[in-house]
């Protein structure tokens, strides 16, 4: 299976409907997509501006506007369906559906996730694709990766490429992670029908591996 993390910024892009378009057709388990925040996300670091509302409660008014994404993305392609869980994932793989991620009752639910900015859909792919035992996690992005074969997650950390959590849940997990930029959507139809490495983007490794 592979987890596929789509960027908020794609929303700008004509990228985005190409990137759907692309997985609408893997129905049978292989791709669940995870929205990213996008500008629903921005209505709410401007709630927070104007109100003073904490970190705890803007977290969880992020998380509700990933679910917004989510339904924006079945919205732009009609062959996809949101589920909420592991368990409704499960029962769409059967019925042959492709599927896309709302995030907000498994994410609320799990009290040890931090509730602040630090912590955005870059992790929660992470978190949810070891949920789900997947084999690949793809983290699609506006920006381009660097055109070497590997990169290490902690420079990605501390260039913000991803944010600060990311490494404590992809460190020691199963999936192998590619960082992808948001044209490559064309490339990547080969890699997962095949259930192998892309040919796109660079892999993410812990600094140890590269």
């Amino acid at each position: 299976m592979w987890v596929v993390k789509l960027g908020g910024s794609l929303l700008r892009t004509p990228d985005l409907k190409g990137w759907l378009d692309a997985f609408a057709q893997f129905g049978d388990g292989k791709v669940v997509i995870v929205p990213g925040g996008g500008v629903f996300a921005d209505a709410v670091r401007d709630a927070q501006a104007k109100t003073g509302i904490d970190d705890a409660t803007a977290h969880q008014m992020a998380v509700v506007a990933m679910d917004q994404y989510a339904t924006l993305m079945t919205g732009l392609n009609e062959d996809l369906v949101m589920a909420s869980s592991v368990l409704e994932i499960a029962e769409l793989c059967l019925q042959n559906k492709a599927i896309v991620w709302k995030p907000s009752e498994m994410v609320l639910a799990d009290k040890d996730l931090p509730m602040s900015w630090d912590l955005t859909s870059d992790s929660l792919a992470a978190w949810f694709a070891d949920k789900l035992n997947a084999q690949h996690l793809l983290i699609v992005k506006s920006i381009s990766p660097s055109h070497a074969e590997k990169v290490e997650v902690e420079d990605l950390m501390l260039e913000g490429v991803v944010d600060a959590y990311f490494g404590m849940y992809f460190t020691g997990k199963p999936f192998k992670t590619w960082l992808v930029s948001k044209n490559e959507f064309i490339n990547i139809n080969q890699a997962i029908t095949h259930q192998s490495s892309p040919m796109v983007g660079v892999e993410v490794v812990a600094g140890s591996q590269s």
